[in-house]
Formats: structure tokens, C-alpha cells, sequence
């Protein structure tokens, strides 16, 4: 996924100003793409000057509100449907970081693992909080929210999924114990 992409698909559900666009991003995608304020307001003026998307109002002190172009509409379902634009490379630093566990004290690094394990699980039970809550009703049944839903489902099944691999990762004999360091 791109800034881009995000952005105009925040966009597709209605217009929207770069602060609130920032807001939005934070709490809908923060969590799997995250992206600042001046990253944003930078890709919003790519997006107008690539006629994606287009100053919907102007408020005070020079606030714009943008909207969806038709071109941006298409451009946002041509990447959702092109199997080339794909991107699966999970960028995590926690996986990073477990390659490079041997350089750990082994005491460090089980404290390292259980914290990671205990914030992993914290995750996983608000996106389930979420999902119960879609699940029993409680939200909008519009397409976008059948489709946040999904991603809501996702989000917990991978943070389950870390959660149990710290976990896991705590128990290993081979992290207890000496260990030969550079």
C-alpha cells in the first residue's frame, strides 16, 4: 500500500481536510501504515497536482477540504484490483530485531520478549473488542464498514499470532543461558 492509496481511499468516503485526514489516517491505519502530518499534506499536493483528487471547500484560515476526483476513484480501484501492485512484504521490527537475539543478555532478552508478548496480546483483544462490536450490531452496515471489519479481523489475528510467537520465542531453551557475543 501506498500514502496514496490511503489517501484516496479515506477520500472515497467523503470529503475530508488534511487534519482530519491525519486524524482518520491515525485511527483507521495508523496501526498497519503509519504516515505523519507533513507526509500527508505533501502526498495530498501530489494527489491535486495528478488531478486525483480536488479542493472540495476552503474554510477559515485557508483550510481545504478535498474530495475524490473520478480519476482518483479509478486509480484507487485499478490498485485494488491489479494483482502486480501487490506488495506483501511485511516490514516488522520485531522481527527484525529477533534476528540479532543472540547479542541479548538472556535475562534481557526474556523481558524483552514477555513485554513484547503481553503488548501484542493488549493489541489483539482491542481489535477483537472491535470486531464483537461490529459483529453484534453495534457499528453501521455500510461497505465501508464490512470492509473495515475485514481489515479489523486481520489486524487481530495477527497480533494474536505475535503474541503467541513471543511467547514462544520466550520459552526457547536455546535463548536461557550462555551464549558465545561478538
Amino acid at each position: 500500500m501506498s500514502l496514496r492509496h490511503g489517501l484516496l481511499g479515506l477520500l472515497a468516503e467523503g470529503p475530508a481536510s488534511g487534519y482530519d485526514l491525519t486524524r482518520r489516517f491515525e485511527q483507521v491505519l495508523g496501526a498497519v501504515w503509519p504516515a505523519g502530518h507533513p507526509q500527508i499534506y505533501g502526498e495530498l499536493s501530489r494527489l491535486a497536482s495528478d488531478g486525483l483528487i480536488e479542493i472540495d471547500s476552503e474554510g477559515p484560515r485557508g483550510r481545504k477540504a478535498y474530495r475524490i476526483t473520478d480519476a482518483g476513484l479509478a486509480e484507487i480501484r485499478r490498485w485494488l484490483s491489479e494483482p502486480s501492485e501487490v506488495d506483501h512484504t511485511t516490514r516488522l521490527q520485531p522481527l527484525l530485531r529477533s534476528f540479532f537475539f543472540w547479542l541479548m543478555d538472556p535475562g534481557d532478552l526474556n523481558a524483552h520478549l514477555v513485554r513484547e508478548a503481553d503488548f501484542f496480546a493488549a493489541a489483539a483483544s482491542r481489535y477483537r473488542t472491535y470486531a464483537d462490536a461490529a459483529d453484534h450490531g453495534n457499528v453501521l452496515d455500510t461497505p465501508q464498514q464490512r470492509s473495515l471489519r475485514i481489515a479489523i479481523e486481520g489486524g487481530a489475528r495477527l497480533y494474536e499470532a505475535l503474541a503467541g510467537w513471543a511467547r514462544w520465542a520466550a520459552q526457547r531453551p536455546e535463548l536461557a543461558g550462555d551464549r558465545s557475543r561478538r
